[in-house]
C-alpha cells in the first residue's frame, strides 16, 4: 500500500471551526500544538496582523488543526478547545491557551489550568467538564494527527495556504508576517 492519498479533505477536515468569512478566497490551515514554542511565537507576534489585515477584511479564513507532538498536555489542551467549540468558543479557548503559554511540558496546560481557562471565558462548566471527561473529541484529534502524518509534517507550526482554485502552498515554522503577506497578496492578484 502506498502513502495515503492527500486530498483537500486531509487539509481542512477534523479541524477547528473557521475563523473569518467562510467565503474568503484564501484558506490558511495551521497544524499546531498548544505547547509548541514556535506556535506560540506565531500566535503572539504574527497571527494578529493576519487577522487584522486579511481575516477581518474577508480575504483569508483560518482553520487550526491539531498535531500533538509535545506531550500528553497538548492532547488535553486540544480536547479543551474542541469542548469549548461545542459552545461556540473554540477561538476564545485557543487564544487563552496561547496567551497563557509558558513552555513545553511544564504543567501550564494541566487539567486544573484548562478548567480555569474554561471558566475565564465563561463556558457552561457542567457541559465542558462532561465533554472533557468523556473525551468526546478524541477521534477528531486523532484524525487530525493522522492527517498531519499523512502530509509528512515533521514539526509545528506548519501552514498550508489554499487559494480559490484549490491550489496549495506550504509554509513551515513561525515565518514573519511579511512572508504570509507576500503569499496572500500574490494569490489575491490572480
Amino acid at each position: 500500500v502506498g502513502p495515503p492519498k492527500i486530498t483537500l479533505d486531509t487539509l481542512v477536515s477534523n479541524g477547528s471551526p473557521i475563523l473569518g468569512d467562510s467565503n474568503a478566497p484564501i484558506t490558511l490551515v495551521e497544524f499546531g500544538d498548544y505547547q509548541c514554542h514556535y506556535c506560540h511565537v506565531f500566535f503572539d507576534s504574527i497571527e494578529e496582523d493576519i487577522i487584522k489585515n486579511y481575516v477581518e477584511t474577508g480575504k483569508v479564513k483560518i482553520i487550526f488543526k491539531d498535531y500533538n507532538i509535545i506531550g500528553e498536555d497538548s492532547v488535553k489542551a486540544s480536547q479543551g478547545a474542541h469542548c469549548a467549540s461545542d459552545q461556540g468558543s473554540f477561538w476564545e479557548y485557543h487564544d487563552i491557551l496561547y496567551s497563557n503559554w509558558t513552555g513545553e511540558n511544564n504543567g501550564w496546560a494541566s487539567g486544573t489550568n484548562l478548567t480555569n481557562f474554561a471558566e475565564e471565558i465563561g463556558l457552561d462548566m457542567n457541559e465542558w467538564t462532561e465533554c472533557m471527561m468523556q473525551q468526546k473529541h478524541s477521534q477528531r484529534i486523532l484524525s487530525s494527527n493522522e492527517d498531519a502524518r499523512a502530509l509528512e509534517l515533521t514539526g509545528t507550526p506548519a501552514f498550508f495556504v489554499i487559494n480559490s482554485e484549490g491550489q496549495v502552498s506550504k509554509l513551515f515554522g513561525a515565518q514573519p508576517f511579511e512572508v504570509f503577506k507576500k503569499m496572500f497578496d500574490a494569490e489575491l492578484k490572480k
